[in-house]
């Protein structure tokens, strides 16, 4: 299933791997396209909403509902 956040904060490539790797240790299947510049990230997962936010904020970006 395709999930797309906005997630605010990230500003360069080191916190684009940090969203990246934390929605891998939730799902280690998941492929994420992350565009820093409009704040997106699409996700394809099978795991709940929910636990990818989740795991986003963990790192210290905030996710918009």
């Amino acid at each position: 299933m395709e999930q797309s956040f906005t997630v605010t904060g990230m500003t360069c490539g080191h916190c684009e791997k940090a969203v990246d790797r934390a929605i891998k240790q939730v799902d280690p299947l998941a492929q994420v396209k992350i565009d820093r510049q409009s704040n997106s990230v699409v996700v394809q997962s099978s795991q709940v909403r929910e636990a990818l936010a989740h795991a986003i904020a963990e790192e210290g970006y905030v996710v918009a509902q």
